[in-house]
């Protein structure tokens, strides 16, 4: 016979971590927007820097919880470990470039770098994805494969969304972007698929 509380206990631990998981990217919302909205203009904190202030507080937050585990001793997810590094390492570059462009594009780097491990993983006969959650769910290898297909899915439809969003909102840049010498966007408005970008 199942134990009850202990599942709905197990099940509420799972439920606030999952929030507590979510309180970085929560802080990063809040700060940008905060700035930006409310026109704060304090020295260096102003609409023009709210992108770093955020994401600098998503980075020392991101840590901070993994940080807290350690001193726990409560163990901590792989995938965590991963994504903190991808989003520390990425942000960290972004603060220190100081290039909106980047910072721009950077999340659809990480989600295509996220979906490249997935997708490359199962191309060799593994399955990351199952790796870093397999101390979380028991399920069996068709659904482990299933779920990562569409994980890495998920990650290429948020790259492909998050560059409609940054060319479609942000102002034509005066000179064409490039980064590592690729082509990223060009100088002030452009068509592409029938749309109109950077107006």
């Amino acid at each position: 016979m199942t134990d009850h509380p202990t599942q709905t206990a197990q099940a509420a631990d799972k439920a606030n971590q999952l929030w507590a998981d979510l309180i970085p990217v929560i802080a990063f919302i809040g700060i940008y927007n905060g700035i930006r909205l409310l026109g704060i203009d304090i020295g260096p904190v102003n609409g023009d820097t709210a992108l770093y202030w955020a994401t600098g507080a998503l980075i020392v937050l991101t840590f901070i919880f993994i940080a807290l585990k350690v001193i726990r001793s409560e163990p901590v997810p792989l995938f965590m470990v991963f994504s903190s590094v991808i989003v520390g390492g990425f942000g960290l570059l972004g603060i220190v470039l100081q290039d909106k462009a980047f910072i721009y594009f950077k999340p659809t780097i990480q989600q295509l770098f996220l979906a490249g491990m997935i997708f490359g993983s199962l191309a060799i006969g593994s399955n990351i994805w199952k790796v870093m959650f397999e101390k979380v769910f028991d399920l069996p290898d068709h659904a482990w494969r299933t779920l990562a297909i569409r994980w890495g899915l998920y990650f290429v439809a948020m790259a492909a969304w998050n560059e409609y969003l940054w060319r479609m909102y942000i102002p034509g840049f005066e000179a064409p972007v490039t980064m590592a010498g690729i082509p990223i966007a060009p100088a002030g408005a452009y068509e592409f698929l029938g749309m109109t970008f950077g107006a």
